[in-house]
């Protein structure tokens, strides 16, 4: 009854919005450039020219934070299923920027993701005919997940997760979201935590495991991409690594920055804004603050001058965490839910990450109570930690090598993941 009405209900604003829509589409480039794929135009071909592959997988994610849990997965499909065809697809176009840097040569195709009419959905499923899909923790459609279901595919949530926020919502409307959750064929979660809620909302047992966070084997270096960076990039110099920032986070790393630099003039910031294209933006915030600032394209060595590099290249990140001795996660200074702080763990880095961690609560509680990351309320508090790690450098070696310990305890989640699909495949 839910989706009966869910149907109606688009199916009347498409028919007395269609104009706004079609303007929407055709001044908007990003909408304009992926509409029609979204639609299904061009998929049977593209299906197609990956010929009669002995089966096929199907794998979904929202956009860059769920793309890079996936990539071990997803290279491991390949290594162990390699007559298989893999289809990749991402809801956003800086997700699909993400997986073509990462997952070029290793998947067979990038397709987009259909809008959730029921017609598009049953169209894409059937064209696509996956034997599995497998969906990266979130972006939930009812009418996609209804085809999938109906369909002879097995399908497979990886890293699921619930926060305390989402399972309240969750549970005021149960009749709408658990038919979703209902639609796979196994939820794998990420913690016992969101198992326990995953139960409370009515989700049989039976279809609940828990192999653990994708995260952890993803962040290891085993898994990244041959190196980009020609090291040594920064001679002579300190590194801290701010990765993954938000607007207004900028202009409060710049003040803290600037009294960081006075105190130690061999310290060079390397920034990665979350959005790459304001990578311009966020160097003139810092030349405002008196610090020189150079974007990474156009900036293929560090000279002394420089006091801030700017990361305006995508998947590059991780390279940068590698030669970092110190990083910080962005998006936490900000109430903006945080970023992977894992990532510069599996290098041996000491981690600090602000008050705002909210979509890796378990991991930063666990890294927390472990005294393997740093946890900072504000600015202030930034850059008293960043000077003390700066000035004790065997407690900044130790809290590295703590963090790296971390993930070592925690790896062997992919090989789990493995174990689930071929179960799902036999059955």
């Amino acid at each position: 009854m839910v989706r009966f009405v869910y149907n109606l209900l688009q199916n009347l604003l498409i028919l007395l919005l269609w104009p706004v829509g079609l303007l929407l589409v055709l001044s908007k480039e990003k909408y304009r450039i992926r509409f029609w794929g979204r639609c299904g135009f061009g998929l049977r071909r593209q299906m197609q020219d990956m010929g009669g592959a002995t089966r096929r997988f199907w794998v979904h994610a929202l956009s860059v934070g769920e793309l890079s849990s996936v990539v071990s997965l997803v290279k491991a499909l390949r290594k162990t299923y390699p007559d298989a065809a893999i289809v990749l697809s991402s809801s956003t176009t800086g997700g699909m920027l993400y997986a073509k840097t990462r997952l070029e040569g290793v998947v067979d195709g990038f397709i987009e993701f259909p809008y959730d009419h029921f017609l598009i959905a049953r169209y894409f499923v059937s064209v696509v005919r996956p034997d599995l899909y497998i969906q990266v923790e979130t972006d939930f459609w009812p009418n996609f997940l209804a085809e999938m279901k109906k369909s002879s595919a097995a399908s497979f949530l990886v890293n699921g997760r619930i926060s305390i926020q989402s399972f309240r919502n969750y549970q005021k409307y149960p009749s709408l979201f658990l038919p979703l959750f209902n639609s796979f064929t196994c939820l794998g979660m990420q913690t016992a935590a969101d198992v326990q809620r995953m139960q409370e909302l009515g989700v049989a047992s039976e279809k609940i495991t828990v192999p653990g966070n994708l995260k952890i084997d993803a962040a290891m270096p085993e898994w990244q991409p041959e190196e980009k960076v020609v090291a040594p990039v920064f001679p002579f110099k300190r590194v801290i690594v701010f990765g993954s920032t938000h607007p207004g986070e900028e202009e409060e790393l710049a003040s803290v920055l600037a009294g960081v630099k006075k105190a130690w003039a061999d310290v060079c910031f390397v920034v990665a804004p979350r959005d790459i294209s304001r990578g311009q933006e966020v160097a003139g915030i810092f030349n405002n603050h008196g610090l020189s600032s150079c974007l990474w394209s156009r900036c293929p060595t560090i000279d002394s001058e420089i006091d801030c590099l700017i990361v305006d290249t995508m998947g590059e990140l991780v390279s940068f965490y590698k030669q970092a001795d110190i990083a910080f996660i962005g998006g936490s200074l900000k109430p903006f839910g945080g970023h992977n702080p894992l990532e510069p763990a599996a290098y041996g880095k000491p981690v600090i990450f602000g008050p705002h961690m909210e979509d890796f609560e378990d991991i930063c509680d666990e890294m927390l109570a472990e005294e393997c990351a740093v946890q900072v309320s504000d600015k202030i508090m930034l850059g008293q930690e960043i000077c003390g790690l700066l000035k004790d450098r065997d407690q900044c070696k130790k809290s590295g090598q703590a963090a790296l310990e971390y993930i070592l305890k925690r790896q062997g989640v992919t090989k789990r993941h493995l174990d689930i699909v071929a179960r799902l495949l036999e059955s």
